[in-house]
C-alpha cells in the first residue's frame, strides 16, 4: 500500500507522486481515474480493486510552474555526486559557496557546488581567483522538468515513462 503512484493532472501533466493508499482513496471518492494498473489487485471481503500505478485527476489543478528546492540532496544530485573542483566521485562531499558568504555570496543555485573535503578545505573562505581554483561546471538551477522531478522513480516504475517523457 506504500508503493509510489504517479498522479497526473486532467491534461496528463505529471503533478506528484503519492502512495497506493492515497491513490485508491482518490479513485474511490471519484476525484481520480486509474490510467495504468501495473501492480495487480487489492482484494477485500466484498470486492477486488485494481492496484493503480498511474492515476489522473478528474478536474484540472492550476498551479505555478514547479521549481526544484535548494537542498543538500538536490545540489549533490545536480552535480552528480562529483567534486566540482577536482572531479572526484566520492561519498564524502560537502557544500561549498563559490563566493563565500562572508564576502557577500548568497545561498542560491548559482553560488553553491559540491566539493570533496580536501578541495573545500583548500579553498577555505576565499574566492576562486584567490584560491587559484576553477570549477568543472558552472553552477545553475536544475530544470524543473517532469523527467528531473520524477525520473528517480523510473527504474522501478517503467510504465511511467510515457507520461513523464513528454513533459
Amino acid at each position: 500500500m506504500n508503493a509510489p503512484v504517479l498522479v497526473l493532472n486532467a491534461n496528463f501533466e505529471p503533478l506528484n507522486v503519492c502512495n497506493t493508499r492515497r491513490a485508491v482513496n482518490l479513485i474511490l471518492s471519484g476525484k481520480a481515474d486509474m490510467v495504468a494498473n501495473g501492480r495487480g489487485y487489492i482484494r477485500t471481503v466484498q470486492t477486488v480493486i485494481p492496484r493503480p500505478s498511474v492515476i489522473r485527476l478528474q478536474h484540472m489543478i492550476h498551479r505555478p510552474r514547479p521549481r526544484v528546492k535548494l537542498t543538500r540532496r538536490e545540489v549533490f544530485r545536480r552535480d552528480n555526486y562529483t567534486c566540482q573542483y577536482c572531479g572526484r566521485h566520492t561519498s564524502d562531499l560537502t557544500i561549498d559557496h563559490v563566493v563565500p558568504r562572508h564576502l557577500g555570496g548568497e545561498h542560491t543555485w548559482t553560488n553553491v557546488v559540491t566539493a570533496c573535503a580536501a578541495c573545500n578545505h583548500a579553498k577555505g573562505g576565499r574566492t576562486l581567483q584567490e584560491a587559484h581554483m576553477i570549477l568543472l561546471h558552472e553552477p545553475k538551477e536544475p530544470p524543473a522538468s517532469a523527467l528531473y522531478l520524477f525520473g528517480q522513480h523510473l527504474e522501478e516504475n517503467a510504465e511511467w515513462e510515457e507520461y513523464i517523457a513528454g513533459w
